[in-house]
């Protein structure tokens, strides 16, 4: 069950920049992010895509049909590739948590794998759907090389998964808006071919502020 999966995380937003949590909220790409979209389209125009998919978030899903275009292929939307939950922090900034929730915050800065916001998810719960997600793609795809569009939290619980590193090692990727990944899968094993890769991007390379997602 081959499967070569090139793995971006979404465009930028206004919220990225202003350091603000988004989560779950759907928030669309900036004008600054819709470029970033179409510099990846560009960059993926000429690779022989059987699928792409996404988050169902107008952020992620809006990159993904940008992606989809040159190929003649609709975006299929899938719930399990939807950014973390962060619950009560969303629509806040990182200092209005840092000042509100600073224990909690500390924890989510030193061990992830530890913290659930209020009214959000944890990283277990995450890497399970995403995780899943994946095993569902694998035999439906085998041999064909797909697209998935997802956030910054999944992405890297995917690169991580594929290392064979555990989710406390959350913070030991990187990843730039539509960063490209890309990933091959050889029946129980995976190799990383690429990992962030944004030479597509030009001067359009930004890092988003903080750990906001």
């Amino acid at each position: 069950m081959n499967l070569r999966l090139l793995l971006l995380r979404h465009g930028e937003t206004d919220w990225n920049r202003a350091g603000r949590y988004q989560g779950c909220i759907d928030t669309p790409l900036s004008a600054r992010g819709r470029a970033q979209a179409a510099a990846a389209a560009h960059a993926l125009s000429r690779s022989s895509l059987g699928a792409v998919y996404a988050s169902p978030l107008a952020r992620a899903r809006e990159t993904a049909e940008a992606i989809a275009r040159p190929h003649g292929l609709a975006v299929r939307t899938a719930e399990a590739l939807n950014e973390i939950c962060h619950g009560a922090w969303e629509g806040l900034t990182v200092e209005e948590v840092r000042a509100r929730f600073p224990d909690l915050y500390r924890r989510w800065q030193e061990t992830p794998e530890a913290v659930t916001m209020p009214d959000g998810e944890s990283l277990a719960q995450v890497e399970e759907r995403v995780r899943g997600e994946l095993l569902r793609l694998r035999p439906l795809h085998a041999g064909e090389t797909i697209c998935l569009v997802s956030h910054d939290v999944p992405v890297r619980l995917l690169i991580l998964g594929a290392l064979g590193l555990p989710r406390e090692r959350l913070w030991s990727v990187g990843l730039a808006a539509t960063g490209l990944t890309e990933i091959e899968y050889d029946r129980e094993w995976a190799t990383l071919r690429r990992m962030n890769s944004v030479g597509h991007l030009g001067e359009l390379t930004a890092s988003f502020a903080h750990r906001a997602h």
